[in-house]
């Protein structure tokens, strides 16, 4: 899992679903990322983004 709140636009640590968290706290939409991308922006200032369901792979990592 993600180490904390990541801001729109910065690389994506690991793929996987990372859900928009508001400015007051509030649960958003769910979007795709692929690890060493930017995450895409969001529609209000101050929303987040955090790691709901990293991507599963036989490779061992995730």
């Amino acid at each position: 899992m993600s180490k904390g709140p990541l801001k729109p636009g910065s690389t994506a640590p690991n793929s996987g679903q990372y859900q928009q968290i508001g400015p007051r706290g509030g649960a958003g939409k769910e979007v795709t990322a692929v690890r060493g991308k930017p995450l895409p922006p969001t529609p209000t200032k101050g929303t987040t983004y955090t790691l709901v369901d990293p991507t599963k792979n036989k490779s061992g990592r995730a």
